[in-house]
């Protein structure tokens, strides 16, 4: 190993993605961090540490990322083939962070390799992740804390300092692990006991089962296979299944959910008779169709906006609330947009170049305003995460509206097989963080109810057509990291930052 540092370096990155879902072998995942740390020490001059780094991170996130090829085939006006390189494309920018922490620990770094330096990397962790999911837009997908979702116990320590420190303390057990093999008990003793005071601090309070009679959550997932190339029926025969799906009504409220961009009608009136393919009113009495008095459905679907003089300029992706009256009892717009998937930086270079969104379509998606939520009857306050948005820590719950649980819709077919279960992982974090139960509705799968600490109640399998319905499931009470949020990671960060200090003065 120590012969080619580069090499092994690029294979423990590219080894190191199989901690997460859907393998989630989170010990080779630390194997390979503790050996790569090993690596960036002996590093002899500042620029081997850069090149370790990189090489490390481009590989971890190319083969974490494997899924963004499939998003290349939904459409023609974006080159197919660009799919097979996208996710190396976005690992040369995305490994910068990984570089950047390693070269702030090489910096730092005593001669012989010692606690200081596993607490000065794990701080340098934490601060590039972070700014991983904030820079340009953000895009903190596959953290390294989610690596502990098999041991939930340790998972839920997020609930306390929250995802980005939790990758840090993952970080410190890698090194705790290195040092060990060194015979330098110390710093893994209190490893040790940190991970212990975050499982067992997990366990209680437990929350309470829902009632019988409480209101229920249906999940559907018509398994629409063909979103990614419509037919001419696709609206309509997605529409009729969506509803076949919806079941009956019972004794308690039922809210259906239905998956992001399971509406290709426009609900809406008002707008230009020129762009419906069906009388909204209409549309919207058969959505109510299978509903109860008190029933609700949640389901995804678009919105326009026009121009002074009436043209479309943008549309929303959005989710709209419909009862059992066929009204539209409010909508929200998705705040955080994915770049290239549902707008075009630099579109009018990008455009003369042959270049488009992933989403087909001439015009871009305009963002809504933000983490929000309806209160409905029956069912109280729901927050909305549409898709993407259910990644960001810290940003999910709009301040002073906590919801009593957090609906998210999404179109998983543009995932893959990897993406998927890693996008349901990043949903469950979410849960754990906010103490909020998660419900995720997508047309092709992994669909889930997820309960306030982050376990799956019930799913529906990919590729699978069908509905779940549960009660759902009560809220925690808000969790530390709900009540701080980010302002955890930069405390954990400055305490592990002084303790590295305050070692290195011991040692004096």
């Amino acid at each position: 190993m120590t012969q080619r540092p580069a090499l092994f370096s690029f294979l423990l990155g590219g080894i190191a993605a199989v901690g997460f879902a859907p393998l989630g072998w989170w010990p080779v995942t630390l194997g390979c961090l503790a050996a790569w740390m090993l690596l960036v020490h002996q590093a002899p001059t500042r620029k081997a540490a850069l090149w370790r780094g990189w090489l490390f991170g481009f590989a971890h996130f190319a083969i974490g990322n494997n899924w963004i090829a499939k998003a290349f085939t939904f459409q023609d006006a974006m080159p197919h083939a660009l799919g097979l390189v996208a996710p190396a494309l976005l690992s040369l920018y995305l490994a910068i962070f990984p570089m950047a922490a390693a070269t702030v620990a090489w910096k730092l770094r005593r001669p012989v390799l010692d606690a200081s330096y596993v607490l000065i990397f794990a701080t340098a962790w934490i601060a590039t992740e972070y700014l991983r999911g904030t820079l340009l837009t953000g895009y903190p997908w596959n953290p390294l804390s989610e690596i502990w979702l098999p041991l939930i116990g340790v998972a839920r320590g997020a609930q306390w300092i929250g995802t980005y420190a939790l990758s840090g303390v993952t970080v410190l057990v890698a090194g705790a692990l290195l040092l060990a093999l060194r015979r330098d008990w110390r710093l893994p003793a209190a490893v040790t006991a940190l991970l212990l005071v975050l499982t067992l601090g997990s366990l209680a309070p437990a929350i309470a089962p829902s009632a019988p009679n409480a209101p229920r959550i249906r999940v559907v997932q018509p398994n629409a296979a063909d979103e990614q190339r419509p037919r001419d029926d696709y609206a309509e025969t997605n529409l009729q299944a969506l509803v076949r799906l919806s079941g009956k009504p019972g004794p308690a409220p039922r809210l259906i959910v239905w998956p992001e961009g399971a509406l290709r009608y426009l609900p809406e009136d008002g707008y230009p008779f020129q762009y419906y393919a069906d009388d909204p009113a209409f549309v919207r009495r058969r959505i109510a169709a299978p509903l109860g008095p008190r029933d609700v459905v949640l389901t995804g679907g678009n919105a326009l906006r026009f121009d002074a003089a009436g043209k479309v300029r943008s549309a929303t992706n959005s989710i709209f609330a419909i009862d059992a009256r066929a009204h539209i009892l409010g909508r929200y717009d998705k705040a955080h947009l994915v770049p290239f998937g549902e707008y075009l930086p630099a579109r009018p270079l990008l455009s003369a170049i042959g270049l488009s969104r992933l989403v087909p379509g001439d015009f871009d998606f305009a963002p809504g305003h933000g983490a929000d939520g309806l209160d409905l009857p029956a069912f109280g306050r729901v927050g909305f995460q549409l898709c993407y948005e259910i990644i960001f820590s810290g940003e999910v719950v709009q301040s002073g509206h906590r919801p009593a649980f957090l609906f998210q819709p999404s179109n998983d077919s543009w995932y893959g097989y990897w993406g998927q279960a890693e996008h349901l992982a990043q949903a469950r974090m979410r849960a754990i963080e906010e103490g909020l139960p998660v419900i995720r509705a997508t047309p092709t799968g992994i669909s889930a109810i997820i309960d306030a600490q982050g376990r799956i109640v019930a799913s529906i399998p990919a590729d699978t057509a069908g509905a779940i319905e549960r009660p759902i499931p009560p809220a925690a009470r808000p969790t530390l990291f709900a009540r701080m949020g980010n302002a955890m990671a930069l405390l954990i960060g400055i305490i592990l930052a002084l303790a590295a200090f305050a070692l290195r003065r011991l040692a004096r």
